[in-house]
């Protein structure tokens, strides 16, 4: 079985060697280690990993001088954060630079593993739960008067669709519950990310976090069956 190789950058010796056990017997295999970001860049020039997996430290700038220190590799690795816990400078900072995963260390081996297989297929994966914590923690919707003027810009149908982005649908998921053919979602979004002036759905998510357009069935029995660490491809264009 050909092996998907892995760069682990992580100030955590034991934390690194974990990892290096963990994914031994998958189709992972950690190709290089540092511990610091400006070491592994040095490293990963000479080496091309498929993924890189980085620990963020709750800081945004980390990320940001990762993705411009990829940005002239050919081929341009995938980008994996993983975290102990979420930080909202470094979370919207991965969102918006383009990260390929954002995942928390207590995560399941298992689940990681899953979302590494996802990352190698060109999706972008999150923690299901990840719009809820935002949503309770951090954000606070806005008043009737905001609501008047973004809906001068949406539709009521496009603040659904962007109320499902939030939620982490996949398009197909948005078209069931929403009871749309799948091609008129991708319209839908098409003309979202123009309106609100983003480039993809991971941004138009943020915004509407951002904007208070989070719908007040934002828990419904869609997710009712979800497991703590189950994994979801969402952010795919």
């Amino acid at each position: 079985m050909d092996t998907v190789s892995v760069f682990h950058i992580d100030p955590n010796q034991l934390f690194r060697e974990g990892l290096r056990q963990l994914l031994r017997d998958s189709e992972f295999s950690i190709g290089g280690q540092a511990n610091t970001l400006t070491d592994g860049l040095l490293q990963i020039a000479n080496e091309t990993p498929a993924i890189v997996v980085i620990d963020a430290n709750g800081e945004g700038e980390a990320l940001v001088a990762l993705m411009e220190g990829l940005a002239d590799l050919s081929p341009k690795p995938r980008v994996v954060v993983l975290t102990e816990a979420f930080g909202l400078n470094s979370l919207t900072a991965a969102l918006c630079v383009g990260v390929d995963g954002y995942l928390l260390k207590s995560m399941s081996p298992g689940a990681f593993e899953q979302s590494l297989s996802l990352v190698m297929t060109g999706e972008k994966v999150f923690p299901t739960d990840l719009a809820h914590l935002l949503i309770s923690n951090r954000f606070v919707a806005k008043s009737d008067s905001a609501w008047t003027a973004i809906g001068d810009r949406l539709s009521k149908r496009e603040s659904e669709i962007l109320s499902c982005l939030v939620n982490g649908n996949s398009n197909k998921l948005i078209a069931n519950s929403l009871n749309l053919a799948e091609g008129t979602v991708k319209v839908h979004l098409k003309a979202i990310l123009k309106k609100i002036n983003v480039r993809n759905r991971t941004q138009a998510a943020i915004w509407a976090l951002q904007n208070g357009i989070v719908s007040n069935n934002v828990n419904d029995d869609r997710h009712a069956g979800a497991k703590p660490h189950q994994l979801e491809a969402t952010l795919n264009q």
